[in-house]
């Protein structure tokens, strides 16, 4: 199928743009970690990666929007994949800025933006189940 955005393409993709600009921009800027999750609260490094659960699977979610309305398949894949490239990109970018995490740190700033991608795609997942059970039970009762 020829890839073709809709208005309602044009939305998702310009959603899913914005947002990672503002969550890149946000990331590599240690002002806004510390104004964030200061070092001073006992749990900062905590509150920091769930922090990024949540913006890695709301960015996810605007990307798989984005990729159904331009008729791509397979979704989750493609979303999980981009969003660890991404997480990856905003590793280099700190490192460029000036961060200090050792590289298990990054690695595992990366698989929270993996988390974050299969997180913004579960509904895909979620979806496949019912629709599977409700064809069962469809079968079952023709017999």
């Amino acid at each position: 199928m020829p890839s073709r955005l809709t208005r309602r393409g044009y939305r998702w993709t310009a959603a899913a743009v914005v947002l990672a600009i503002v969550l890149y921009v946000a990331a590599i800027r240690n002002d806004f970690y510390q104004l964030t999750s200061p070092a001073t609260l006992t749990w900062h490094v905590a509150l920091r990666k769930a922090y990024s659960l949540v913006a890695f699977g709301t960015l996810a979610y605007l990307v798989r929007r984005a990729l159904v309305e331009r008729g791509s398949r397979p979704l989750a894949r493609a979303t999980v994949l981009g969003l660890a490239l991404y997480s990856g990109a905003i590793e280099a970018g700190q490192y460029l800025a000036g961060s200090t995490e050792g590289i298990g740190w990054n690695a595992f700033d990366v698989a929270c933006g993996i988390v974050g991608g299969a997180l913004g795609t579960a509904d895909l997942a979620w979806r496949r189940a019912i629709s599977l059970k409700r064809a069962r039970d469809r079968a079952s009762l023709r017999r």
